[in-house]
This record gives structure tokens, sequence and C-alpha cells, in this order.
């Protein structure tokens, strides 16, 4: 466990307060404020011969300035690794991350169930700069070693999965990739967990990635990303690619990053609760044929979670018999709390109907009609409310027809 300058040691929640701060160097400001520059100004040569990035000294906005070193100590804080490095959003920590390390002629292992966007980026950028993609059945675990090649560079994680939830088996993962190949890097998106649920760099993981703009920001109005990595060799490979690909993150969204930890053990305790209280009356409908919300013993991958999690966020999904598109329409268009829109983790409940099918090859998708929820902050029985009149439509809606 961490300490502060106090030499506690202290809780999660406590450290997540302080970490990062530093009033006395700005003027006694319990937050941080935005430090706003491109052009820094060295008052001799020697001092401009002085700048290490390992260092933290300021040389040009772009590359790092108090706000990215405050934000990128308190995440190194939260995940509990050696440093890390923040972008504009989580997928341009996933991009850069992936480029820091791959090059022509590597190959690359990706779970099945990886966000959307990153398959995109694998099978675009990646594919055309001569890197094998190969994508895999998240329930591996240690059968991982019967992929791995010769020219495998990275293995890329995400536990649970976008969209379907399962929980991968990332220690075994892990610990077999390092017996074929300690050189291997292991990374994964922890956007799930938000850094605080799961500590994916205790078991093997060399870079845990997280879109910050979800539950760390916290209120729908950041957009932010962020790779920490659990080695100084790693950390190094990620700055320089951030540097030469232009990537940062603006003074003001890491700002509001900051402001969004400082809440993050306390909102993730509510959107545990409300999201299995809520899953937990879904699986009770007569409608929804599964819940996948990992906390569920029904859920792929529970076990493991119970194992390695220490809590559960707002994000999940349910399956339903496939209904028509308009009596889908009736069920989700007339929500009173519930709005429908991509990205999720803020105060907000979210509903997304989703189809995994086209974004899956090694474990094609064979469920039924997918709806994502995200669980806010509102009061649980409002939002039970709310989705039992969607049911009541959507019923309504089938008996028209």
């Amino acid at each position: 466990m961490s300490t502060n300058d106090k030499n506690g040691p202290f809780a999660e929640d406590t450290r997540l307060i302080h970490a990062g701060r530093a009033p006395e160097k700005f003027g006694g400001a319990v937050n941080i404020p935005p430090f706003r520059a491109s052009t820094v100004l060295f008052p001799t040569l020697a001092a401009l011969d002085a700048y290490d990035p390992a260092l933290r000294t300021v040389r040009y906005g772009r590359t790092g300035n108090p706000s990215s070193h405050a934000f990128e100590a308190a995440m190194t804080e939260l995940e509990e690794g050696h440093d890390a490095v923040s972008f504009a959003s989580g997928l341009q920590a996933i991009t850069s991350s992936l480029l820091a390390f791959a090059r022509h002629g590597d190959h690359v292992l990706i779970a099945d169930t990886a966000y959307g966007p990153t398959r995109s980026f694998a099978n675009g950028i990646l594919s055309r700069a001569g890197v094998t993609v190969e994508y895999f059945d998240p329930a591996i675990g240690a059968g991982i070693t019967g992929l791995l090649r010769p020219t495998t560079r990275i293995v890329f994680l995400e536990s649970p999965g976008s969209l379907t939830f399962e929980v991968q088996d990332v220690p075994a993962i892990s610990a077999a990739v390092a017996t074929v190949n300690p050189y291997i890097v292991v990374m994964i998106d922890n956007t799930w967990a938000a850094g605080l649920l799961f500590k994916p760099l205790k078991y093997g993981v060399h870079i845990s990635i997280q879109s910050a703009t979800k539950y760390v920001g916290g209120h729908s109005d950041a957009s932010l990303g962020v790779a920490v990595c659990a080695h100084q060799d790693h950390w190094m490979r990620v700055k320089k690619a951030a540097i030469e690909l232009g990537a940062c993150a603006s003074a003001d969204e890491l700002f509001l990053g900051l402001r969004g930890l400082r809440s993050l053990p306390v909102r993730m305790r509510r959107h545990h609760q409300s999201g299995l209280r809520v899953a937990q009356w879904l699986a009770t409908r007569a409608e929804v044929t599964r819940v996948r919300h990992p906390a569920l013993p029904s859920c792929p991958g529970h076990d493991l979670w119970k194992r390695d999690f220490t809590g559960a966020c707002g994000l999940f999904a349910f399956e339903m018999e496939p209904v028509p598109r308009p009596a889908l329409a009736a069920m989700v268009d007339g929500m009173a709390h519930f709005g429908m829109g991509y990205s999720w983790g803020g105060f907000e409940s979210l509903i997304l109907p989703s189809n995994p099918t086209p974004i899956r090859t090694a474990a094609p998708w064979t469920g039924g009609e997918l709806i994502r929820l995200h669980i806010g902050l509102e009061d649980a029985d409002d939002l039970i409310a709310d989705l039992e009149a969607g049911f009541a439509r959507l019923n309504a809606a089938l008996e028209a027809k």
C-alpha cells in the first residue's frame, strides 16, 4: 500500500483524495488549476539541456505540464503502477500504446470481446502497417500459449469484455505469456473497473489503459485517456510514442479528470449497489433470457470476477428473444430516466440496443436481442419503474402486431 508524506499507510479512499495534489505549489489551491501553456521559456542553456521527461521537467506544453503530471501521478497511485501517460481519449491511449510496441512483421493477439474502435484500429491502421492481428476467445485462459508465435509482440486484453461482459482469467493469461516469452507486452483495457475494482498490474499485466472519459471523469463532460505502466522501460516507450504522435490531453480535460477522481470510490459504490439491484430485478422478468452482469453467478466468468475484483460498476447488459425493430423502439424511445447514447460512466443512466455480431470472429455471438445498460446515480426504484414501463410498451407493441 502506498503512503503519503505523513507515512500512512492509508486506505485507498484517503489516498485518492490526496494523489497528485500539491497545494503548496499553487498558492494553496486545493485543486491544481488548469495549466494552459504551449511555449515554455528556459532561463539558461543549461536549463534547456537538462530536459528529462522521466524527471517531469517541463519543455513544451504538449509533452507534459503540471496538469498532466498531476493527473498521471494520481492515476499511477490508483492503478499501483510505475508511471503513466495521459491522452486525449481512451482510444488514443489504446492506439498509441499499440503503436509504441508493434511494428511491421509483428503478431498481435486481441481479445475477441474488445471495444469496437480498438478492433477497427487493429484491422485498419495496424494491419496496413504490416502487423498481423489475431483475435482469441476471451475464455482461453492459459490456453493462450497455443496462439503465441515467435513474432508475437502484444497480447491485448479487455475484462469484462465490451457489450457481452465475459471476464478473462487475466492472471493465468499473463503468467502463461511470461512463461513462453517474457518480452511479450500484455496490455489491458481496464475501463470497466476504473482502476479501482481490479488492479491488473499486480497480476503480470504491463500496461493498464483506461478511458478516463468514463468513471474517472464521472460527469460525461470530458474526453480523457491514460496508460499506466508497470515498468520504466514500458513507460518510456509509451511516452515516446505519445510525443511522436502528438498525442496529449488538454489542461481543462485533465482538470476535470482530477476532479472526478476525488469522488470515484464513493460513486463506484453507488453504481455497484444500484447496478446489481437492477440486474437482479431484470433476472426475474419473463422478457429477459439472460442478464450479463459479472456479479451474477449466471454470468460467464463470474467465478473469476469474484476472485479478482473488489466490486462491479454500473455497466452490464441483458438479452431478450429477438423482437421487431418497431417493438424495440416502443420500449426504448419512451424512457423517462434512461437516455439513449454511447459512452457511459457518468452520473446518468443509459440504455443502448447493441449487436455484437459484426465485431466477433473467434467467439461468434449467438445470443439474443442485447440491451446494454449503464446504471447511473438515480434512485434504483425509479430506474426499475422506468424499465418496467418500457417492458409494458414492448409487450403492447408485440400484442398489437
